[in-house]
């Protein structure tokens, strides 16, 4: 299905949408191995549209479906991390039957906003995710002590937590200990940092049964690590260096008991050499080894 065919649809038949998630064929969390591919895609509803450089990289929407169709079609891919816009047009092209969909809940702390840390959930509900049928939600929390709207966005945070947990639903929380130079926000990504998010992230809601982390891969990662023993999945970032160094260090990584797998868009999406297949199955093979 194409561009004019998925406006066509959204024009006169907008019901279909509804109609396809609930018939959407769906799987377990979790296959044999206990580890998990994702695909993320949500960054362009917080404005974030730049790869390696190239602002404006991600602002093709007829680009971007195209390459997340190639990324869920290959094997050892379980799912998409995104936010609805994105992930009805991937319904509607088929290509979330059997697929692990983890919708995107706060995006509202746009990139370079001044208003950046106040970052509302203006995606997805617990309510809307349950009632879809997806298997969880993702939430980007950054701790930034020096701004007040970090205390509104933990509070969220928290409530989206409880509220999946509550309908057996998988809570994704993506911290980051933050600060703002130059009106722009930078995470902070040394070991010690990352572990203090850690702790924060973990204890947001009212259970943390269904509490997973997407961290990100920095130095000295089992001390970092020893710090959870939350099903964790890394992410992959904007991509920068040599795409061999980036793999190197996936594959550390996957060897700690607490990482589950990887979360990773613009590394996969938007290689240099543009070959999403290629790269793809690499991130695949490191993933799910043999049992492919």
């Amino acid at each position: 299905m194409d561009a004019p065919q998925l406006t066509e649809i959204r024009a006169r038949e907008p019901e279909r949408i509804g109609r396809a998630w609930q018939k959407r064929a769906r799987r377990p969390l979790l296959g044999d191995d206990g580890r998990l591919l994702i695909v993320a895609a949500d960054h362009p509803a917080r404005g974030a549209l730049g790869v390696r450089g190239d602002g404006r990289a991600m602002a093709s929407r007829t680009d971007l479906l195209d390459r997340l169709a190639t990324a869920l079609a290959r094997p050892g891919v379980d799912g998409v991390l995104s936010t609805p816009d994105l992930l009805d047009d991937l319904l509607l092209m088929g290509a979330l039957e059997d697929k692990v969909v983890i919708g995107s809940m706060n995006r509202g702390g746009l990139q370079g906003a001044a208003f950046e840390f106040d970052d509302r959930f203006t995606a997805y509900t617990p309510q809307a995710i349950a009632e879809q049928g997806l298997d969880g939600g993702k939430t980007l929390t950054r701790i930034c002590l020096g701004d007040p709207a970090t205390a509104a966005t933990l509070e969220s945070t928290a409530a989206a937590v409880t509220g999946l947990a509550g309908r057996g639903l998988m809570a994704m929380i993506e911290p980051f200990l933050s600060v703002r130079e130059a009106g722009r926000s930078r995470n902070l990504l040394d070991p010690d940092s990352v572990i203090t998010s850690i702790h924060v992230a973990s204890g947001l809601g009212a259970t943390s049964a269904y509490t997973w982390l997407k961290l990100p891969v920095v130095d000295d990662l089992e001390r970092v690590l020893d710090a959870t023993t939350m099903p964790t999945l890394l992410l992959g970032g904007d991509p920068q260096g040599d795409p061999l160094d980036t793999y190197a260090s996936w594959g550390a990584a996957l060897r700690i008991p607490q990482v589950r797998g990887l979360v990773v868009g613009r590394a996969l999406l938007y290689p240099p050499d543009g070959d999403v297949a290629a790269a793809v199955d690499i991130a695949a093979d490191l993933t799910h080894g043999s049992s492919r």
